[in-house]
């Protein structure tokens, strides 16, 4: 009889590890690759108790797909509309127009819906059928242009060759860099302005004259100027107001340059 000297083992808790069989499929997760037929119809009709398993998904778009599909859309609405617009002023109907572009009266109202992307050729034959250049059925696509807005009152104040001698000149807003092509002041003369100096500048002005009356003299030519007259002149000729008839005297002066202004 042999003796055991460490005696029975203790009781404890029963520790048992499960272990699915290789080919069970672990609800909840996609079932292990088998290459087998039986495998190949399990993975297509699902398990026997009735779980559709979860397909394993491809990778996800990067973040810059999503604004392109966007730009793509924008780029469809925007010719639909050109396009509707352009057949509605021609006075022509869809079939007509799609009779005489050669393309389906269904593709036609697809384009106009912005259902579908053109290809370059049918965007050709739309131009020409509507009698406009290409570029006209993307009018409006690039409107993300600047534009400056001066509440009144609120122009900056700049100096000119008059400020010294009394006239007060506020700017009314500014592009910048190839579109800062215009300059607008509002000026203003007042008893203070004593000295007349005449201006030399590349470009065209225009004065609009708002309040008061002036002569304003361009080269030897003189004009008695009221409120809602206007002169545009050259602005390579010697000119500025050479009496102040009723004060004060508020008049816009917008000059247009083939260029960028030179600085002041």
């Amino acid at each position: 009889m042999t003796t055991d000297l460490h005696g029975p083992a203790p009781a404890g808790p029963r520790i048992t590890v499960l272990r699915p069989p290789s080919s069970t499929a672990v609800r909840g997760y996609p079932p292990p690759v088998d290459s087998s037929a039986t495998a190949t119809q399990h993975d297509r009709d699902g398990d026997s108790d009735g779980l559709r398993r979860p397909s394993v998904q491809g990778p996800r778009p990067l973040a810059g797909d999503g604004a392109e599909a966007a730009d793509v859309g924008v780029l469809e609405a925007v010719i639909a509309r050109r396009v509707r617009e352009y057949r509605r002023a021609a006075g022509l109907t869809v079939g007509d127009m799609a009779q005489r572009v050669g393309i389906s009266k269904a593709m036609l109202s697809k384009i106009e819906n912005a259902q579908t992307s053109c290809s370059l050729t049918t965007l050709a034959r739309l131009a020409q059928g509507l009698e406009v250049p290409v570029t006209a059925l993307f009018r409006g696509l690039d409107v993300d242009r600047e534009a400056v807005f001066v509440p009144a009152g609120s122009g900056a104040r700049i100096v000119r060759r008059g400020s010294k001698v009394g006239h007060e000149y506020a700017l009314l807003g500014a592009l910048r860099g190839a579109h800062k092509r215009m300059e607008a002041l509002l000026v203003t003369l007042t008893e203070a302005s004593e000295v007349f100096p005449l201006f030399q500048h590349s470009g065209t002005e225009l004065i609009y004259m708002l309040e008061g009356v002036m002569v304003y003299g361009h080269g030897d030519a003189r004009y008695e100027m009221h409120p809602g007259d206007a002169l545009q002149f050259d602005g390579e000729g010697p000119h500025g107001p050479e009496a102040l008839l009723e004060l004060p005297i508020r008049f816009l002066a917008v000059t247009a340059y083939g260029e960028a202004p030179p600085h002041a």
